[in-house]
């Protein structure tokens, strides 16, 4: 099983932070998942231009790829003037319309106040279901409160990091049951 994680900004260490929570947690439970993290921040990744993502080089190339590869996707974002970053919504433009099929996707979202917590529902799965995405309903959540020195404090945000990485790997796990008995069905 591909699993890569996405750090969705070039700016601040929050969503980072949260992503590599969840990274860890994903080797602690499941060692023998294939794992990527890509932190936007680290990358030079161009604007869309409506290319073949096939097309891209360098950074911009190993990412698209990297992320059709994948059977599973776990996005972070922080919420930017009430929405995902431009850096975010750059690589879904990146991807063709049906790039999310058949993958599992969830979501990490970081926020300063509470008041963003609908950003995900608004924004980020809209987006989502356009290109066809098996979305984990619910998602994580996290505010300024939660973090003290670079560290998430909040005992309830690694549970629910937690069981974010298991609905992730079980529903990967379930689909891959029905995918397969659907090819079975065909004769050829």
């Amino acid at each position: 099983m591909k699993i890569v994680g996405i750090a969705g900004s070039i700016v601040g260490s929050k969503t980072k932070i949260a992503m590599e929570a969840v990274m860890k947690k994903i080797h602690e439970q499941y060692p023998d998942a294939d794992t990527t993290l890509v932190d936007l921040g680290e990358l030079d990744i161009v604007f869309s231009d409506g290319r073949n993502y096939m097309e891209y080089e360098g950074d911009t190339g190993y990412v698209t790829q990297l992320l059709m590869a994948a059977d599973a996707i776990i996005i972070g974002t922080p919420t930017f003037q009430a929405s995902i970053p431009g850096t975010l919504k750059n690589i879904f433009d990146l991807l063709p319309v049906d790039a999310f099929r058949d993958k599992i996707v969830s979501m990490v979202a970081t926020a300063g106040t509470a008041k963003h917590f609908l950003m995900v529902e608004q924004h980020l799965k809209p987006i989502l279901a356009y290109m066809k995405a098996t979305i984990i309903p619910t998602y994580v959540f996290i505010e300024e409160k939660d973090y003290y020195r670079k560290e998430i404090i909040n005992d309830d945000v690694h549970f629910r990091i937690q069981r974010l990485v298991e609905d992730t790997v079980e529903t990967f796990k379930a689909m891959d049951i029905v995918r397969k008995e659907k090819e079975a069905a065909y004769d050829f």
